[in-house]
């Protein structure tokens, strides 16, 4: 294992909307939710054992990029991290199909630039951002326009990642080709919130991501 990447002593904060939460306990604040969170932190702690590793989950399901902004002083700066992983931009996309409060492109990029800004500048966190995806589930009736929103988010958040420097997540690729083995359902039966499968490929994607493999 290539542990380069990491810190002999590192606070990893994870952040973003369901995919993240994945029904963490609000009143542990240790708790880590049921998804790639977990899978990761269990996978570094038994790799890594030499190091000193705290993983803090603050996902909150339903949010979008304004909300990540709004929380950020108590949820990210507060916390005074040293690695920040992001997945947020589904919901932004959502909102705009099942209750008309689309978020622009431009919108989704320039709270999202503030935000990583801000890690940076207050915490010298370093960061992971995971692209927000979507699977052609049946589910998802209006998939094509789903993409037609979606995909300039995703082209954003690989431009953000390259801009900071960050490790970069390729999701929704990624799940791209792991439906030419399985039907979307079997890694997110909605199309958006994964499956035990789906989590197992989003935290092997992450370790990878950070150099693991």
């Amino acid at each position: 294992m290539n542990c380069c990447f990491f810190e002999k002593r590192e606070l990893i904060l994870f952040q973003g909307d369901s995919v993240t939460d994945c029904q963490r306990s609000r009143e542990d604040l240790t708790d880590l939710g049921r998804g790639y969170p977990l899978f990761i932190a269990a996978r570094l702690s038994a790799a890594l054992a030499g190091h000193e590793f705290i993983f803090v989950n603050r996902g909150i399901s339903g949010n979008r990029v304004r909300d990540l902004e709004a929380r950020w002083d108590a949820d990210c700066v507060s916390l005074k991290p040293t690695l920040v992983s992001i997945l947020i931009g589904i919901n932004d996309t959502w909102r705009r199909f099942d209750s008309n409060d689309p978020t622009s492109e431009t919108a989704y990029g320039d709270k999202y630039r503030g935000i990583l800004e801000r890690t940076v500048k207050e915490t010298g966190a370093r960061l992971v951002i995971l692209e927000p995806f979507a699977l052609p589930a049946e589910s998802i009736a209006e998939y094509d326009k789903w993409r037609e929103d979606l995909d300039p988010k995703i082209h954003f958040a690989r431009k953000l990642a390259r801009e900071f420097g960050a490790a970069y997540v390729p999701l929704d690729g990624i799940f791209a080709a792991a439906c030419a083995k399985k039907p979307p359902e079997h890694w997110a039966p909605d199309g958006v919130h994964p499956s035990a499968a789906g989590h197992g490929v989003i935290a092997e994607a992450w370790l990878a991501a950070a150099g693991v493999y």
